[in-house]
């Protein structure tokens, strides 16, 4: 008989249900569930067997030492900035770590640390980064074992809104807070977006959304003359983003007008002092905003305004006052923008790679993965994110992934078992190639 084993699961947001699920179907585990708000780690534990809710705040020191101390694993769902104070709490009690997130230097400074106590602490096992780096050095690998070069490297993905339910302006919906996806637009890179064909029936545009360099050197290729790793949206999401940047309604700086102690405000009212004018009618507002947006055809130009009118941006609604331009749009956003019951998402992502075989011919590799959302089930986001995550974990749990160090999955020893046990789940990315 198995010996029961103790993991710690730090959160219990959107992706936590898969991994949970995942885990539990091993009679031998048991999952404490740990939120600031016990009511959050109450709500995911009445849905599973062998679950104990507590609540923990991981600022508090010792309360985190003496849960770290009780369990032979931790999963940490929080935000990635609490991570160091996860590990720095394993590395002292020698408990395994996964999470879903890159690894950030305050992580990496661990790394030494964590050879030294033979404990690993295994980031980068979800979707975006996660299931991409799998199949990225699974095709990298096998192209290098036969001798070739990777030429060009190009991977989007995108979690969406399924066609059906892109009933909106921005053909986009959140299942988790807006922030960090209006955030990262600027002006440069709304302009760079360009449409992206994977399968007809989709219309994508795509934009780069980090500094790609860096995985030359991570996923081993140093030939490659091109590595591209960015966002795949519905046409007419970077046009409207754009909107938004230009006339300051991304700002988020503070403003004492949106502070929660000052009088109500209506949007109307808060888009007047955005542009800098009195006169607050729809009319007045619409020209304002159309005589400082340049390079926008005016067909797309009128779809944006009445987009910004079915967010409620010419109404006398008044704002939730959350300090900043910024933070104040997303409370709207997030209300208006939300998942419908019965509504599927999607997610979608594609690795294109251009070959040099041995011989000298060229070809075109892609792995591709598309995936659907399964009302009333988990989404699939949470079902690409958690399920990875819950796979990385039982597989250190188990000893099958042993690799001592902050590590990442770049290497086969780590790859391999996640890709064989993914594809037991049913997450097959479609691997195919084209000789030109």
């Amino acid at each position: 008989m198995a010996t029961d084993r103790k993991i710690l699961l730090l959160g219990s947001g959107f992706v936590a249900g898969p991994a949970v699920g995942y885990l539990l179907r091993r009679p031998e585990n048991h999952l404490t569930i740990a939120c600031r708000r016990i009511s959050h780690a109450e709500a995911l534990a009445n849905l599973y067997p062998r679950t104990t809710p507590i609540s923990l705040d991981v600022n508090d020191k010792q309360a985190l030492d003496e849960a770290v101390s009780k369990h032979d694993l931790v999963i940490s769902l929080i935000p990635y900035t609490a991570h160091p104070l996860v590990i720095e709490s394993a590395i002292k009690f020698k408990k395994n770590v996964v999470t879903t997130s890159y690894v950030s230097p305050a992580m990496k400074a661990f790394d030494q640390a964590a050879k030294e106590n033979g404990i690993t602490i295994l980031n980068e096992v979800g979707l975006d980064p996660g299931i991409d780096h799998l199949y990225a050095i699974k095709t990298i690998n096998e192209v290098h074992s036969n001798g070739g070069k990777i030429i060009s490297f190009i991977s989007y993905c995108g979690g969406l809104p399924a066609p059906e339910a892109s009933n909106n302006p921005l053909g986009y919906k959140f299942s988790w807070s807006s922030r960090g996806i209006v955030e990262i637009p600027g002006h440069q890179l709304m302009q760079v977006a360009k449409p992206y064909v994977i399968y007809p029936a989709f219309a994508f545009l795509a934009y780069p959304n980090r500094d790609s360099t860096p995985f030359r050197e991570f996923y081993n290729i140093p030939e490659a003359q091109t590595i591209v790793r960015g966002t795949l949206r519905y046409q007419g999401f970077t046009d409207f983003v754009k909107v938004l940047v230009d006339i300051g309604l991304l700002n988020s700086s503070e403003q004492d007008y949106l502070t929660p102690d000052a009088p109500d405000i209506t949007w109307r009212d808060v888009l007047a002092k955005v542009l800098g004018v009195t006169d607050n009618s729809e009319s007045n507002l619409r020209a304002n905003i159309t005589s400082r947006i340049s390079g926008i055809p005016e067909e797309d130009m009128d779809r944006i305004l009445r987009g910004f009118k079915w967010i409620g941006l010419f109404s006398d609604n008044n704002v939730e006052r959350r300090g900043t331009l910024l933070d104040t749009l997303c409370a709207t956003l997030e209300e208006k923008m939300q998942y419908a019951e019965g509504e599927r998402d999607m997610v979608l992502l594609q690795h294109k790679f251009e070959v040099e075989t041995k011989d000298g011919k060229r070809e075109t590799w892609t792995s591709t993965l598309l995936e659907y959302g399964k009302p009333p089930g988990p989404s699939a986001m949470a079902t690409t994110v958690g399920t990875p995550c819950g796979i990385a974990a039982q597989l250190v749990l188990d000893g099958v992934i042993e690799k001592k160090g902050v590590l990442a999955p770049y290497t086969l020893d780590i790859i391999n078992p996640i890709i064989e046990n993914l594809e037991k789940e049913g997450i097959k990315v479609i691997e195919e190639k084209v000789e030109y």
